[in-house]
């Protein structure tokens, strides 16, 4: 396990992150973490790792682009000095281009967000012990479908500002991808944008496996 006794992971991104969490910190009774991934993952280290006492702060906001993350960075993330930090943003960067394309100046176009997301990670490097950066994604298993394919290229900026920087990763796309052998992406996420609890839960999984969670301490 890569986090140690009393640190703080903060988890930033858009409506995937935030799911309902408190204000003005995600953090608390009550399902102060939300009800998504970030309550899982929380879930799971304080059952599995309680003498750790991790305290994870969720500072997600519904519909936030990276320009949205870039002017409350400092008050939502370095102002709180977290001693790890994860980042998942661009699907609404990319969304904006198919539900407001009259709207050009609402859409983030894919060299902002690759210089955005690398000066805010190389501005949080400094002052972290770790950082994850986490693709954005869309639910769709054809690689050629419009959205998917924009949704793709700015997947790869995020690798490529995580292989810049350093930074940890973590390609949720592909955490996905085994599902839709199974079953149809809208019985994961209806929009195939939002999940449910268990399209949650991949999410979780795989950023528990980056961070060097040990399944084993779930077996009791």
């Amino acid at each position: 396990m890569k986090l140690e006794q009393g640190q703080r992971l903060v988890m930033i991104g858009d409506s995937i992150t935030d799911c309902e969490r408190k204000f003005p910190h995600g953090e608390g009774l009550f399902q102060g973490v939300g009800k998504g991934y970030v309550a899982l993952v929380d879930a799971l280290l304080q059952t599995a790792y309680p003498e750790l006492s991790v305290r994870v702060t969720n500072m997600g906001i519904g519909g936030n682009t990276v320009r949205d993350l870039k002017s409350r960075w400092q008050t939502d993330v370095l102002d709180l000095k977290p001693d790890w930090l994860t980042v998942m943003i661009g699907i609404n960067d990319v969304w904006r281009y198919f539900d407001q394309p009259n709207i050009p100046e609402s859409h983030v176009l894919l060299e902002e967000y690759e210089q955005t997301l690398e000066e805010l990670a190389k501005s949080a490097q400094p002052e972290v012990r770790g950082l994850v950066i986490m693709t954005p994604f869309y639910l769709e298993p054809n690689p050629e479908d419009r959205m998917r394919k924009r949704m793709d290229e700015y997947g790869q900026a995020a690798r490529r500002v995580a292989e810049r920087t350093g930074a940890g990763f973590i390609d949720i796309q592909a955490a996905f991808a085994p599902q839709f052998e199974y079953v149809h992406p809208t019985a994961i996420a209806s929009d195939r944008v939002h999940p449910g609890l268990s399209g949650h839960m991949i999410i979780a999984r795989a950023l528990l496996q980056e961070l060097g969670f040990e399944w084993e301490r779930m077996k009791g």
